[in-house]
């Protein structure tokens, strides 16, 4: 019996990270290695947040520098991972009725680069990418990620690329690194203690959870992703935590094993 693929969420941070050697990137590195070799990846990052639902279907996917004001080193970086049609239309098939469109333009960003480079460093595994519809409610994305589960058996990975909290408005740039906010650190705690009690739909509800969500997730891009790894999960799966901390006071660097 073929093994079961985990659903893995990475809190990437800075894009930086893509040329950094530290205790998260050494972290994102021990995923892959510890992780079984997958047939493919499809990826969701914060970084494809448009009004419809998307998914890569070149052979060839660009590599995206979808940023600014960072050092040229950063912007000559490629990952010139091969695509993979055959699993975009499974995608695709796997989602309807909810339409999806086969987007031969679009590449990798930063989102989901910035990570494999470390996690998957021979750029040899083929990666697909699903847009995020920011049209839609948490909800919505849980209930794909649901559709979505059955890839975990046909040893596809399942990435979500994000961060748990992101205030960038609070973030301490070219500061010397500051301790965590305090409701950065409760809200993180929270998170995790309903994750390892499957307390999901708390998750899905979030902005129920009070005025710490407010400031952690001010705005949805970069904590949706998590839901899509959860909602993938399955009953049995063990929820693990494998890197973590808080970069600049205010962004959550917590990755989320499921499986």
């Amino acid at each position: 019996m073929a093994e079961i693929m985990p659903a893995i969420f990475f809190g990437r941070g800075n894009p930086m990270n893509a040329l950094l050697h530290n205790g998260y990137t050494a972290g994102w590195r021990r995923v892959g290695a510890q992780t079984p070799r997958p047939q493919a990846i499809l990826s969701i990052s914060a970084h494809w947040f448009v009004p419809q639902i998307g998914v890569t279907i070149s052979t060839a996917p660009r590599t995206i520098h979808d940023f600014g004001g960072f050092p040229f080193e950063l912007y000559q970086v490629q990952y010139p991972a091969p695509g993979d049609p055959e699993l975009a239309r499974r995608v695709q098939h796997m989602l309807a009725p909810v339409p999806v469109k086969l987007d031969p333009s679009w590449g990798l960003h930063h989102g989901t680069w910035s990570v494999l480079r470390h996690a998957y460093p021979d750029a040899d595994v083929p990666v697909v990418q699903l847009s995020i519809d920011e049209t839609q409610p948490a909800s919505c994305h849980f209930e794909l990620g649901r559709k979505l589960a059955p890839l975990r058996d046909e040893r596809v990975l399942i990435v979500g690329s994000g961060n748990l909290v992101h205030n960038l408005h609070a973030y301490a740039w070219g500061q010397h690194m500051p301790s965590p906010y305090d409701w950065a650190v409760r809200f993180e705690t929270t998170a995790k203690e309903m994750m390892l009690a499957r307390e999901y739909q708390a998750l899905v509800s979030y902005e129920k959870l009070g005025r710490d969500v407010l400031l952690s997730i001010p705005t949805p891009d970069h904590y949706l992703p998590l839901l899509y790894v959860l909602a993938a999960s399955q009953s049995g799966d063990a929820v693990t935590f494998p890197v973590a901390g808080v970069d600049g006071g205010s962004v959550s660097m917590l990755t989320v094993r499921a499986g």
